[in-house]
């Protein structure tokens, strides 16, 4: 059975969640104590965390951090503050997704559903994708540039295997947020830009320029 670990200080809004994802047959538990919310995270141990952003104490920004220091497991923002700066600022902390204010809890059914599918699931029987001296290892989703290891997100992973296996042809948006999160439905565009500016920013620090190229109006490709 797989554990989310929900970090929402409205109490109503937490408990609301927790009862609905206890009815899909997934534990939940909300954190009590925010001043050690990596306490809590530790002791649970979940296999989804869904994070809010204003929090007392410390804010969501910085609890995402400080599990990420810690573990790879998927990180879900639940937030009003949904503006594109909090949105690329949730990514680059290394959150997965982002669920505005005020949302459905269907909404929240389909994410999570969805992002605990792709990230437990087996990744598959081809050993390793190469380009430009790039080699993206499909046993352990990480990425090898000149003998320096790349640790990648979920999402960083699943971008660059569909890209590579297009290697030369122009992927497109949806056919992208499709892979990720298994359905073109509930998902604002906004997340796939910041996924992927995200992506090339960690390809750009490892040396690899302009590894991904966007094709305006059509989508994206490694060439």
């Amino acid at each position: 059975m797989h554990k989310i670990l929900i970090v929402e200080d409205d109490q109503t809004i937490a408990a609301a969640i927790q009862r609905h994802i206890e009815t899909w047959g997934w534990s939940a538990r909300c954190v009590g104590d925010f001043s050690d919310v990596i306490g809590a995270f530790l002791s649970y141990d979940p296999q989804l965390v869904l994070l809010d952003i204003a929090l007392p104490f410390y804010n969501g920004y910085h609890w995402c951090a400080e599990i990420r220091k810690r573990s790879q497991v998927p990180i879900i923002f639940i937030s009003s503050a949904s503006d594109n700066m909090n949105l690329i600022m949730a990514v680059n902390m290394g959150a997965d997704d982002f669920i505005s204010k005020p949302f459905d809890l269907s909404v929240l059914t389909a994410k999570v559903q969805a992002m605990l599918r792709r990230a437990y699931e087996f990744t598959g029987t081809i050993s390793r994708l190469e380009h430009r001296g790039a080699i993206l290892n499909m046993d352990d989703a990480s990425l090898m540039v000149e003998g320096q290891r790349i640790e990648l997100s979920k999402n960083d992973y699943r971008i660059l295997q569909l890209l590579m296996e297009s290697k030369g042809k122009i992927v497109s948006r949806d056919s992208i947020m499709t892979r990720l999160w298994e359905t073109d439905s509930y998902i604002d565009d906004n997340t796939l830009t910041v996924n992927m500016a995200r992506l090339r920013k960690k390809l750009e620090a490892a040396g690899l320029r302009d590894f991904i190229t966007t094709k305006k109006g059509m989508g994206y490709v490694v060439e």
